[in-house]
């Protein structure tokens, strides 16, 4: 039914989750998977030197945390048996790298975790979620914990 899963991660126990969600659809249909960490190459908006210096460390660290995330979708991948394929992907907001993901994939199928953010900490902060399902034309399973 489906033949590629998109899976997006953030590190979080939500998000693992979803990667959970996504072995068990993979194994059910034989899916390809891909598992996508999105994060945005230019958080900053000074100029100057601090500018220069406050970027590179950013996007080192940036990396870091993504590699680290990708690393346990990895592992809990191989533990399944499910050979995943793993990107980082880049975007100013997080559903616009999903969108660009889902494109450069072919997915069929997004799944993804939402935190369950509500009232004012929703409205500050956003759903990447409710973003996700308003952009795509493709089917989007949300994990809530």
């Amino acid at each position: 039914m489906f033949k590629h899963i998109l899976v997006p991660v953030d590190g979080s126990p939500t998000s693992m989750l979803a990667v959970n969600k996504a072995i068990g659809l993979a194994k059910a249909f034989g899916s390809a998977v891909t598992a996508l960490y999105v994060l945005d190459p230019y958080p900053f908006t000074g100029v100057g030197a601090d500018f220069a210096y406050g970027q590179a460390q950013y996007l080192s660290a940036a990396t870091a945390e993504a590699n680290a995330a990708l690393e346990a979708v990895r592992q809990a991948m191989h533990e399944a048996q499910i050979e995943a394929q793993v990107l980082i992907g880049e975007g100013h907001a997080v559903h616009e790298g999903v969108v660009q993901a889902i494109e450069k994939t072919g997915a069929d199928l997004v799944v993804m975790g939402s935190h369950g953010r509500r009232g004012l900490e929703k409205l500050m902060l956003g759903s990447v979620a409710q973003r996700v399902l308003s952009a795509v034309h493709i089917p989007v399973l949300v994990v809530r914990q």
